[in-house]
């Protein structure tokens, strides 16, 4: 699978009831595949953090990211999309 098709999206905010399902939810309205997911709660403070495929999704990216964050400000959460690659080349020596 080619990384420039996956993307890391985290989550921050407040603990609340929803947050992971409201994700899930409109990454998969979307056609995306989460391929991986990692979410703890310090304290009150919800964090989640995927690796999302986007292969099949009909959005660009630009669009995709601006959707979910403005799906995390009404749900009153943090949701940041960022392309794999960026990662990749941050720990590259």
């Amino acid at each position: 699978m080619e990384t420039n098709n996956r993307v890391v999206v985290t989550v921050v905010g407040k603990d609340k009831k929803g947050i992971i399902a409201t994700v899930s939810t409109a990454l998969a309205e979307r056609q995306a595949n989460i391929l991986d997911i990692s979410q703890t709660i310090l304290q009150d403070f919800f964090t989640m953090i995927m690796i999302v495929d986007l292969t099949d999704c009909p959005l660009d990216f630009v669009t995709l990211r601006d959707e979910m964050g403005q799906i995390g400000q009404t749900i009153g959460v943090v949701i940041s999309c960022q392309h794999e690659d960026i990662f990749q080349y941050m720990h590259r020596i």
